[in-house]
């Protein structure tokens, strides 16, 4: 019973932190880039794409092709960015707790 009772108090303590890391993911921005800064990108910890910043000698190509792909690996970059911050809070906010591994946060 008393594994039970401390099991449901960890539980009740990791909502919390749950919630705490939802609030802090609104505020989270990362920015990544593509073609060695020629584009790039800023990106919320929820995945909204907030700001695009374009060289403009990008656009002397006239090749709207290299822009796209540039833009699209760029938001990459900022999503992998976001996905690294927000898995290593998790990492810290769920330790000693027996989650199976491979078991993503949050849900």
């Amino acid at each position: 019973m008393k594994d039970l009772m401390g099991l449901m108090s960890k539980a009740k303590e990791m909502q919390q932190k749950m919630a705490d890391m939802q609030t802090e993911m609104e505020t989270l921005t990362a920015e990544g880039s593509a073609g060695g800064g020629v584009v790039t990108v800023t990106m919320s910890g929820k995945g909204q794409l907030n700001a695009i910043k374009i060289d403009p000698s990008v656009f002397a190509d006239h090749d709207a092709e290299i822009l796209e792909d540039l833009i699209i690996a760029a938001h990459a970059d900022a999503k992998g960015k976001v996905e690294a911050i927000m898995a290593e809070k998790t990492k810290e906010m769920t330790a000693g707790l027996p989650i199976p591994p491979g078991m993503k946060l949050p849900f």
